[in-house]
């Protein structure tokens, strides 16, 4: 197949394309602001114990994860997929400014669950509209494009919130204000600029009622891109690893967060040319050389006496990131039929979900029982298995 060159494809992806990027970006940006900042005031100003805090993360990732499910199958019902990406969008933005302004650890938690219900409710219609938006052979840059953009947010948050800190002069709460107005910025983005195609809505009255149960009518296809994105999640837990690994190397307090900047840089510049390359190259070959980089992003990490090698590792850890997310997405979006796009998307973030919290879980538990390095040799070892699977698959 003939090469298609990264300018064309830019040019070629819609507006409404663009404008969801830019929309993740912004609301990244400002989630991540309060993120970096969130736990220091949680403990700091607020006197919240540890577990406490565990519990506040721990409940709202959940709440995402299972809200995402019944948001795509509704988006697939209503034939509309941009009001719930809207109103995902809009709950993230009203809950910025009740962060800064809590008084107690009640209102922290009600904003960070408000927060990740939000991020449930957009994400599946969400990934879905954007497979409505482009043709087949785009989608890969499309979902790369947006990763991208995502990850610049990632990065220029907690960027941002250490500018914040040194404008406010350590006042967490006056620089979590500075997250409020990129946060509305991406709702009037998505609300000016996104159109859905007007297929979506002159088919919604022909569709069937749909439920949770119609998960059986998708393909045996669509399974198998779940179960691998789930292999490659167990591969791969959170990236909360990297932060503690990175203090574990030595980097001072002030200084740890650059190892998840480091880490978005490398996944933002390098998001649209794999999501791109997803539309001309074998799926199975860029998920081997993506398990690749990551077996020596945990070898790097295993191996680290010192920041120098952590950064490394991060660095290697976002390239995996970027030829694997943007792709995994592509699949899901083509192996699942137009009318149950969202229920697909909800099902797949579902399990992705899961098989993180058990990821993250065994590295835990190996890190407190034999170290830091056992995590991350684990992890290399579950990559590996994880691409002999993919290859013997291709003989």
């Amino acid at each position: 197949m003939a090469m298609t060159g990264g300018k064309t494809s830019r040019r070629a992806l819609p507006a409404a394309v663009w404008a969801m990027g830019l929309g993740s970006m912004f609301m990244d940006t400002s989630s991540e602001l309060i993120h970096a900042l969130l736990p220091l005031f949680l403990a700091g100003t607020l006197g919240a114990s540890m577990l406490t805090i565990g519990l506040i993360e721990g409940v709202a990732e959940a709440t995402a994860a299972v809200t995402r499910v019944f948001s795509g199958t509704l988006s697939d019902r209503l034939g509309r997929r941009k009001p719930l990406v809207i109103f995902g969008y809009g709950l993230a933005a009203f809950t910025k400014p009740v962060f800064a302004a809590a008084t107690s650890v009640g209102w922290v938690f009600g904003a960070r669950w408000v927060d990740r219900l939000g991020k449930g409710i957009r994400g599946a219609p969400r990934d879905a509209l954007l497979a409505d938006l482009v043709a087949p052979p785009l989608r890969g840059a499309a979902y790369g494009l947006r990763q991208a953009l995502d990850s610049v947010g990632a990065f220029a948050g907690p960027l941002l919130a250490i500018a914040a800190l040194a404008w406010f002069a350590d006042d967490l709460r006056s620089a979590m204000w500075v997250a409020v107005p990129p946060a509305f910025l991406a709702v009037a983005v998505l609300w000016r600029y996104v159109r859905e195609p007007e297929t979506a809505a002159t088919q919604a009255a022909e569709r069937p009622p749909l439920a949770l149960a119609s998960a059986r009518r998708l393909p045996a296809r669509f399974w198998q891109v779940v179960a691998l994105g789930a292999v490659f999640t167990l591969a791969r837990f959170s990236e909360a690893f990297l932060v503690l690994r990175a203090q574990d190397a030595g980097l001072t307090l002030t200084l740890v967060p650059l190892v998840m900047v480091a880490m978005n840089l490398c996944y933002a510049l390098a998001a649209y040319p794999a999501g791109a390359a997803a539309d001309r190259w074998r799926a199975s070959t860029l998920l081997l050389i993506g398990l690749a980089v990551l077996i020596g992003s945990d070898l790097l990490l295993a191996a680290a006496t010192g920041p120098a090698l952590v950064m490394a590792g991060a660095v290697l850890w976002g390239l995996h990131m970027a030829l694997t997310q943007g792709l995994l997405a592509k699949l899901v979006a083509d192996a699942a039929p137009a009318a149950l796009r969202g229920t697909a998307f909800g099902i797949y973030h579902l399990v992705s979900g899961g098989a993180l919290l058990a990821a993250s879980a065994i590295a835990g538990g190996l890190w407190g029982l034999f170290g830091a390095p056992a995590t991350f040799l684990a992890g290399a070892g579950f990559a590996a298995l994880a691409a002999l699977g993919i290859g013997l698959r291709r003989t």
